[in-house]
């Protein structure tokens, strides 16, 4: 679908379309939401120690990382009669789904060979991964290119992420703890099929809705893209972006924050433990997810109107207060564990959740944002040099972005080793004390509003605004429409 707005010829997406596509990032945070769980298998169930187990999930994410460039060059170079991201979408979460298959049958393996075996089954899984999540930032780009439209990415990314992430909080909480007591091999088991099986189903329905988008005539200046062939080109390409390197540090400290709001250790400790009761996380969850969605249409609706900067913006400052006002709110609360109830709903529960609201659903709107950000840059990559290359600048963004993000559990298995939790992480069964609250309060609102204070300060400086973009979709409309121009001064 093809739309003229002030003689910019957009190609823009049909509403289905976006929705449909916007699934393959679904299908991916399954496996983040699966992979959240998996401290708890590998020290509860494989019998491996805490810090190692932080340490090789850390490692992994690193290593997701250092893959990413290779993965980039990948998606650029693909070209087949199915076109270039939905063979790979297919391929990743193939992938992902044995690799995860191998990673929870480590305890059936002797028990010297459990480390060795599932680093291995973490590198597959992150090869897989980044396939397929690299496509989501890299097809932004011949999705649709109205800035207008591409905000649109965020309402069902949103939408879709509240149902996974409040709905499978509530599955775990609610339903498998009640089932089966504690994080046992059974609900490990239950768990694992169920993210297979909602995973491939999702990804099927994302590669519909890019089937008619995945053609060379929608890949940067079509017939007249520059080809980018070499290590040295790449390079200077990325050296070049000064764009690409503040949304890059941005967003992966946002990202690093959401890693630790969401990690399940930090679920535990803030609701199974500080607050007393592990089912409230998925009550609670439940109880925020209107408003959360609202916000996430605020957001949206404030993207298309001022541009996704600014959205972008707004939403980190308001997600950095939200954090920040937990440490007066839990301070002067004479007891934790029993101050907040859904039974009987007062003032101290209507303030926790929404400040949970709003430190959860602005804090978090920055990554959903930054993937059709991803897309501008690479766009404006194209009007600059001719060149298409959003298969490597999406994965050169992830490649920081993992790298940050891999000290998420890093950071977790080393704060409560230091309050002497060194062979098992905090479960639902530990009593409060001091140290726990300490480190809770640090873990699960403290460090999170440091990487969105840091985040904002570098996004001050990144120019690519509405303003700015529709010019860069204008230089790169001229260039199509000349069929000569390689390459575009800015």
């Amino acid at each position: 679908m093809s739309t003229s707005v002030n003689n910019i010829q957009y190609n823009r997406a049909k509403i289905w379309q976006i929705g449909f596509f916007t699934f393959n990032n679904t299908a991916t945070n399954l496996y983040l939401f699966l992979i959240g769980f998996l401290s708890y298998y590998a020290a509860g169930i494989a019998g491996l120690a805490v810090v190692l187990v932080s340490t090789l999930l850390g490692a992994a994410r690193f290593f997701d990382g250092l893959i990413d460039p290779a993965i980039g060059w990948i998606i650029d170079k693909t070209e087949s009669k199915f076109g270039k991201f939905r063979p790979l979408m297919l391929i990743g979460n193939f992938v992902t789904m044995l690799s995860v298959i191998l990673i929870f049958i480590t305890h059936l393996l002797p028990e010297p060979t459990r480390i060795a075996f599932i680093i291995f089954a973490l590198i597959v899984h992150k090869i897989g991964y980044s396939l397929q999540t690299s496509v989501t930032k890299a097809a932004q780009t011949v999705l649709t290119n109205d800035p207008k439209q591409r905000p649109l990415y965020m309402i069902f990314d949103g939408v879709y992420n509240a149902l996974l992430f409040t709905g499978g909080q509530i599955y775990v909480a609610s339903y498998l703890i009640a089932k089966y007591s504690d994080f046992t091999l059974p609900l490990f088991v239950e768990l694992v099929t169920t993210i297979i099986i909602l995973s491939a189903v999702l990804t099927t329905l994302a590669t519909i809705g890019i089937s008619s988008k995945d053609k060379k005539e929608f890949f940067g200046l079509g017939e007249d893209t520059v080809e980018t062939s070499s290590i040295r080109e790449y390079w200077q390409v990325i050296k070049g972006n000064r764009q690409l390197q503040l949304l890059t540090i941005s967003a992966s400290t946002d990202k690093l924050a959401t890693s630790l709001m969401r990690e399940s250790v930090v679920t535990v400790m803030l609701f199974g433990i500080l607050l007393g009761d592990y089912a409230l996380s998925g009550t609670i969850s439940a109880a925020i997810l209107i408003p959360g969605l609202l916000v996430t249409f605020f957001v949206t609706w404030l993207a298309r109107k001022a541009g996704l900067r600014k959205a972008y913006l707004i939403s980190a400052y308001a997600g950095m207060f939200a954090l920040i006002a937990f440490f007066p709110f839990f301070l002067l609360l004479d007891n934790p564990t029993t101050a907040i109830s859904m039974e009987s709903i007062g003032f101290v529960a209507i303030v926790f959740m929404v400040l949970r609201t709003v430190s959860q659903s602005f804090g978090g709107a920055p990554t959903t944002l930054v993937v059709p950000m991803i897309a501008d840059v690479s766009d404006y990559e194209t009007s600059k040099s001719g060149r298409y290359v959003a298969g490597m600048f999406g994965t050169i963004f992830s490649f920081i972005d993992q790298l940050v993000s891999s000290l998420a559990p890093v950071i977790v298995g080393l704060v409560v080793a230091a309050i002497g939790f060194k062979d098992a992480f905090p479960t639902v069964n530990d009593a409060l004390t001091t140290p726990l609250f300490t480190a809770t309060l640090v873990l699960a609102f403290g460090i999170p509003a440091l990487c969105l204070l840091i985040s904002i300060i570098t996004m001050h400086f990144y120019k690519l605004d509405r303003k700015t973009m529709e010019g860069v979709q204008e230089k790169i409309a001229k260039a199509k429409a000349k069929g000569k121009d390689n390459t575009i001064a800015m």
